[in-house]
């Protein structure tokens, strides 16, 4: 059984078929920080706290209890082993044992191995897990249980896992010389996020290696006029520093695996 919190709470049984986490929110809010803490013991209090975030109710320590008990019966219909929801002192943990996987957990496997490639210059296989890693993502983690204040946070720090891993591959199909599909993929990731400066950066070296000098630049200013006029603020050093080395052709600009103002 596999279960997926990189984007909307789903199951994978182990036939193959995918379902949604359960129809109840409480219950999917408690099944996604389980996952969030696979392999340790999440306490009665925080999945407390969780599912009645302002005051529990006197009753609260007994509906955990029934929210858990239908949970198991759940993940029972789907397949899973009776072991993998446990009572556990002072709480209930996710057991994932040899069975059961973990998207996130596989996420962050992949992005590590890319990270060890890259420290031996095996830049293009380090590319090709990074895209396997953030294909692992189907929108924003914990997408279907974000309106629950700790899921929210929890999500977004799970998200700016998503950011760094796009970021680092970027950065690497740069050195790889791959200025197209540079361009391409940051044009489309700054949709989303506009003021995501490193992404810019990225874009400015992008576009001069493959001779466009004149629209490095406009994105440059294009990205500087937002700042200043909406937060009142410059462009980060190294954003400068590149748009310096553009204007005056610095040498190090030309050699596809020479980065030495972004590493």
């Amino acid at each position: 059984m596999k279960f997926h919190i990189l984007g909307p709470i789903e199951i994978s049984a182990a036939d193959g078929s995918t379902s949604p986490g359960p129809g109840a929110l409480k219950q999917r809010a408690l099944l996604a920080l389980l996952c969030l803490n696979a392999e340790r013991v999440v306490s009665a209090q925080q999945l407390t706290g969780l599912v009645w975030p302002d005051s529990p109710p006197r009753t609260a320590a007994t509906a955990l209890q029934v929210y858990v008990s239908r949970l198991r019966k759940h993940l029972s219909a789907l397949g899973a082993d009776p072991g993998v929801l446990t009572t556990r002192a002072p709480g209930y943990l996710l057991d994932l044992g040899q069975r059961h996987e973990l998207d996130l957990h596989r996420f962050e496997s992949t992005v590590a191995r890319a990270h060890g490639l890259r420290t031996v210059g095996r830049m293009a296989e380090a590319s090709e897990l990074l895209a396997s890693a953030i294909a692992l993502w189907r929108g924003p983690a914990l997408a279907d249980v974000r309106g629950l204040p700790m899921l929210d946070d929890l999500g977004r720090q799970l998200d700016e896992k998503r950011n760094s891993a796009h970021e680092l591959r970027v950065e690497t199909e740069l050195r790889l010389g791959h200025n197209s599909w540079v361009i391409s993929e940051t044009y489309g990731l700054i949709a989303d996020q506009p003021l995501w400066e490193n992404l810019y950066l990225y874009l400015l070296v992008a576009l001069y290696r493959s001779g466009r000098t004149a629209d490095a630049l406009g994105v440059y200013n294009t990205l500087r006029n937002k700042l200043v006029e909406g937060l009142g603020m410059e462009p980060s050093l190294r954003l400068r520093q590149v748009q310096r080395a553009i204007l005056s052709r610095a040498s190090w600009l030309e050699d596809g695996a020479a980065l030495p103002l972004v590493s």
